[in-house]
């Protein structure tokens, strides 16, 4: 289906005129997060994550899904370009895992620019995502639910780090070199089919809700992040199912992008067994 902005307003319940102004923008974030999960439902089922507007549209917005950030930030840069913000699309480093040597650029944001300021903004990097945009200079911070957040500027680059605790940790890195469809298309497909990819062995979901507190999901613990967390272990896979579309918010119901019981039951089967193993 063929974007249109009407409808994804509606799915976010943004219902106010949208201005090319830093309160819509601020709005149209944080109401993303709180509506449409991050999740990787169809890496795990096999299936191809299509980046065209339209596929992206059909399965974020008609089908009632989710996604991860190349589908969360297309779809809202998409929207923002609509109403008439100015963006450029980047891409990032991700450092969160600590990995022992510079990643590779697998994550999607977009630098928004408007007249008095210029703002990084992102809702698609899972249970640390944003809350709002965050200002593009060195030292720029936003308190948050998952902590503080900073933006450090190091030679040509900018990293963007949570606090949490006590310590600041380094969630990625981006420079500012615009990104074509064919930069996320090499990197999604990195991200879809390398065999050590996360994504390919671990259930992950995340909502941010408007007036609850955050939601994070890995395999089958489920998380309220509340003060302190409440984590529960899903007892089966019918109550994961039923969590995904009720806490969640993500409809398994739709004929090209539904997601049946059966169908979870088996991937979970998969995925709890090489949890097992790791665990050994």
């Amino acid at each position: 289906m063929a974007f249109t902005l009407e409808h994804y307003l509606a799915r976010i319940g943004f219902n106010r005129e949208a201005r090319v102004d830093f309160s819509t923008l601020q709005s149209l974030h944080r109401r993303h997060i709180a509506a449409i999960a991050f999740e990787n439902l169809d890496v795990l089922l096999g299936r191809e994550i299509l980046l065209d507007d339209d596929s992206i549209f059909e399965k974020l917005v008609t089908a009632g899904r989710g996604g991860y950030c190349f589908e969360h930030n297309a779809l809202f840069t998409r929207a923002l370009n609509e109403i008439g913000f100015e963006t450029q699309n980047l891409a990032a480093r991700v450092l969160v895992a600590k990995p022992d040597e510079m990643p590779p650029r697998t994550h999607r944001l977009v630098m928004v620019k408007l007249e008095e300021a210029t703002w990084i903004a992102d809702v698609g990097f899972g249970g640390l995502t944003l809350s709002v945009p965050l200002p593009l200079k060195d030292g720029a911070e936003q308190a948050s639910a998952q902590g503080l957040y900073r933006l450090e500027k190091k030679q040509n680059e900018f990293l963007l780090l949570l606090r949490q605790h006590d310590h600041f940790q380094p969630l990625y890195r981006f420079d500012l070199e615009k990104q074509y469809p064919a930069d996320y298309l090499m990197a999604n497909h990195f991200i879809a089919h390398w065999p050590d990819s996360h994504f390919r062995h671990h259930l992950l979901a995340a909502l941010h809700p408007l007036d609850t507190c955050r939601l994070t999901l890995v395999n089958r613990r489920e998380t309220a992040h509340e003060k302190p967390p409440r984590q529960a272990e899903l007892k089966d896979n019918d109550t994961l199912y039923d969590s995904l579309q009720q806490r969640f918010n993500i409809r398994l119901d739709h004929p090209r992008h539904g997601v049946t019981r059966d169908s979870l039951s088996k991937v979970m089967e998969r995925v709890m067994a090489e949890e097992g193993a790791e665990s050994k």
